[in-house]
C-alpha cells in the first residue's frame, strides 16, 4: 500500500496518471511509467546523467553476461529462488541492472531512486508486468511500514547525506521475518589518495565536461597495469581497472562525480543493524556488505 509523502496517510488511489491522496488531495503524477514523488533530483543529478547516458551498459540481457546477476547474489547473498513470488524493494536502482535480475527470479519488484536514472530503468524494464517504477526520496519513500519481504540496496546509501539514516529509514519498511542487504563503500578506499584530492574539485564540474574528462579511464588502464609505474599512477590519479573500456568510463564518472560519498566499515555497519533490532546478521564476502533480519513480531 503506498502513503503520501505529504501528509503520511496510507491509502493512495490510482488513477490513469497520477497517484492521488484521498486525505490531503496531494497529486503525484505518472510520467514517463514512473510514479514521482518527488520535484527535483536534488543532490544525485550526477546519477541521472550518467545512468541516462550508459542505460544498458551494465544490463546482463544487453551485454550477454551475467555480470550483474553474480554481484547481486555475492554482494547481497539473496538467494534468487527465494525472490519469486516476494514483494521487493531496489533501494536506488540507477538504470536497473539488479532490478532485472530480481523481475528475472520472479520477485514483485518495486525499484526507486532520486535520480531521473529511473527513466532509464523503466525504458528498460517495463515491459515486466512484476516491475513497478518510483522516482522518490529515500528518507521520505511513499509505503507503509512492513512492506516488504526483502530490500537490498547495492551501491547507494553512502551516496546520500547520512548513510546511517538512509539505512534506518529502509529497516521499517521490512515485513516481520522480511530480510535486508546492503552493500557500502569500504573505509580502505581512502588510501587512494589522488582521488580524495581530485574530488574536492570533480563533483563541482558541469557533468559533460567530467563525463568527457573520465574518458581518460579506457587509455590510463594501461599504464595502471605496468608493474611499477602503474603503482605510482594509481595512487596519484586513480581511475577504474574494469578490463571492459566502457564499464572504465562509466565507473570513473561514478567515482569522481556524486556529491556525497561516504566510507564505512564491517563493525561500524553491522552496530547499525543491531541498533536496528535485527537479527541473524552476516557479514558478507565482500566488504561491506552486510545483511539482516527483521525479528518476527512476539
Amino acid at each position: 500500500m503506498l502513503k503520501c509523502v505529504k501528509c503520511g496517510r496510507a491509502g493512495l488511489q490510482q488513477a490513469a496518471t497520477a497517484w492521488t491522496c484521498p486525505a490531503c488531495a496531494t497529486s503525484y503524477p505518472i510520467i514517463d511509467g514512473v510514479a514521482r514523488f518527488v520535484s527535483s533530483e536534488h543532490y544525485t543529478g550526477s546519477f541521472g546523467y550518467q545512468w541516462n547516458t550508459f542505460a544498458k551498459a551494465q544490463l546482463d540481457s544487453a551485454n550477454g553476461t551475467t555480470r550483474s546477476r553474480d554481484t547481486f547474489v555475492e554482494k547481497t547473498g539473496l538467494p534468487l529462488e527465494s525472490l519469486r513470488g516476494k514483494r521487493v524493494l531496489d533501494a536506488g536502482c540507477g538504470m536497473g541492472r539488479f532490478a532485472e535480475v530480481c523481475i528475472e527470479a520472479g520477485a514483485d519488484l518495486h525499484a526507486i531512486d532520486l535520480s531521473t536514472a529511473v527513466e532509464a530503468a523503466s525504458r528498460n524494464l517495463r515491459h515486466h508486468p512484476n516491475a513497478t517504477f518510483y522516482q522518490a526520496d529515500i528518507f521520505n519513500l511513499p509505503f507503509a511500514e512492513g512492506s516488504f519481504d526483502a530490500i537490498y540496496s547495492i551501491g547507494v546509501l553512502h551516496h546520500t547525506p547520512s548513510t546511517k539514516r538512509a539505512f534506518i529509514s529502509l529497516t521499517r519498511l521490512l515485513k516481520p521475518g522480511g530480510r535486508i542487504s546492503i552493500w557500502v563503500y569500504a573505509t580502505v578506499l581512502r588510501l587512494m589518495v589522488g582521488g580524495e584530492v581530485l574530488r574536492l574539485v570533480t563533483p563541482r564540474l558541469p557533468k559533460p565536461l567530467l563525463m568527457k574528462a573520465s574518458r581518460i579511464a579506457i587509455p590510463l588502464y594501461h599504464v595502471h597495469m605496468l608493474p611499477v609505474v602503474g603503482r605510482i599512477s594509481t595512487a596519484i590519479f586513480p581511475t577504474s581497472i574494469n578490463p571492459d573500456p566502457e564499464w572504465r568510463w562509466l565507473d570513473t564518472f561514478d567515482w569522481y562525480s556524486p556529491k556525497y560519498q561516504w566510507k564505512h566499515t564491517n563493525e561500524e555497519v553491522e552496530g547499525w543493524f543491531r541498533e536496528a533490532g535485527l537479527v541473524d546478521i552476516v557479514r558478507g564476502p565482500v566488504p561491506v556488505s552486510v545483511r539482516g533480519v527483521r525479528a518476527s513480531d512476539g
